[in-house]
C-alpha cells in the first residue's frame, strides 16, 4: 500500500485561534505532529490555508501544501491536498490518512493500528475509538461517542451517551455497558475520498454535527480499531496549560 499522510491545519480557530504554531517545550504543535507521523509514514505534508503554517513546516524541514481557504472540513481540505500531492510528484496513492493537527502526543502504535484496517483490502474507510475510562464523563457532548458492530465496524456516532441505558440511572450507565469515544483519526481509500466529499450534508449528520454520519447516511462502511492508547487533542488555551502542566509530553 501506497499511503500518504495529511495533516490538515488552520490557522483560524474560534477558540484557539494560531493553535498550530504555539510552542510546546520549543517546537510548534504542528512540528510535533509532523515529526511523530514522520516516523511512520515515509510520505507526510501539511495541508493548509495559510501562509504562516506553510512557511513554518518548510522552515524546519517538513513538508507543505497549499489548499482553498474555503473547504468546510478537514476531508475536503484533504482532497484537494492529495490531487496536487499527486500532481507535483507524478504518482498516485492508495491510502489517505488524515491526522488532527491538534494532537503533538499522537501515538505511533495508533497510527499502525489504523492503516492496520486497510490490510486485506476491502475496507474503504477506517477511524479508531477507545473505551472511555472510569474518570470520563460519557455524557460530555464535545466528545462523540460511537456505537459499534461485532465485527468492528461503526453502526452510529453520537453527541449524546450511547447505548441509551433503559431501566438505569444515568450514574450507573458507565458501570453497566462499554461507551466507546471517537479518536478522530481517519484513513480512507483513494476511492472512498474521492466520492464522500462530492456527498450532500445528510440529516443526522446536520443534527450531531458529526461529518462521519453522512457517509454511513450514505452507505459507505467504516472499520474501527479500538486503541488502548491515550490521546490528548488541543482545543482550547486550558487545553494546552494543562498538557504543559502534567506528563504528557514525553519528548
Amino acid at each position: 500500500m501506497k499511503i500518504l499522510a495529511l495533516i490538515p491545519a488552520r490557522f483560524a480557530s474560534t477558540r484557539f485561534p494560531g493553535k498550530p504554531l504555539v510552542e510546546i517545550r520549543g517546537k510548534t504543535m504542528i512540528r510535533r505532529v509532523y515529526e511523530r507521523c514522520s516516523g511512520i509514514f515515509e510520505q507526510v505534508w501539511v495541508a493548509t490555508d495559510d501562509h504562516r503554517i506553510f512557511n513554518a513546516v518548510e522552515g524546519f524541514g517538513g513538508k507543505a501544501i497549499m489548499t482553498s481557504g474555503n473547504h468546510e472540513s478537514g476531508t475536503e481540505r484533504c482532497y484537494e491536498a492529495l490531487v496536487r500531492i499527486e500532481e507535483k510528484l507524478n504518482c498516485s496513492f492508495d491510502i489517505i490518512v488524515n491526522i488532527q493537527g491538534d494532537e503533538p502526543c499522537i501515538s505511533p502504535v495508533q497510527l499502525k493500528e489504523l492503516t492496520g484496517c486497510f490490510e486485506g483490502g476491502k475496507t474503504e474507510i477506517a477511524t479508531l475509538v477507545s473505551r472511555f475510562g472510569e474518570s470520563e464523563n460519557i455524557f460530555d457532548p464535545g466528545t462523540p461517542k460511537v456505537t459499534i458492530s461485532k465485527n468492528l465496524f461503526a453502526l452510529y456516532f453520537s453527541r449524546s451517551a450511547i447505548p441509551y441505558l433503559r431501566g438505569h440511572k444515568l450514574e450507573q450507565w458507565s458501570s453497566n455497558a462499554t461507551y466507546y469515544k471517537h479518536i478522530g483519526l481517519y484513513g480512507y481509500t483513494r476511492q472512498a475520498l474521492s466520492e464522500i466529499v462530492k456527498l450532500e450534508p445528510a440529516p443526522a449528520e446536520k443534527a450531531e454535527k458529526l461529518e462521519q454520519l453522512r457517509w454511513l447516511e450514505n452507505g459507505y462502511r467504516i472499520k474501527v480499531a479500538i486503541t488502548e492508547q491515550p490521546s490528548f487533542s488541543i482545543d482550547t488555551p486550558e487545553d494546552l496549560e494543562m498538557l504543559l502542566s502534567g506528563n504528557i509530553i514525553d519528548d
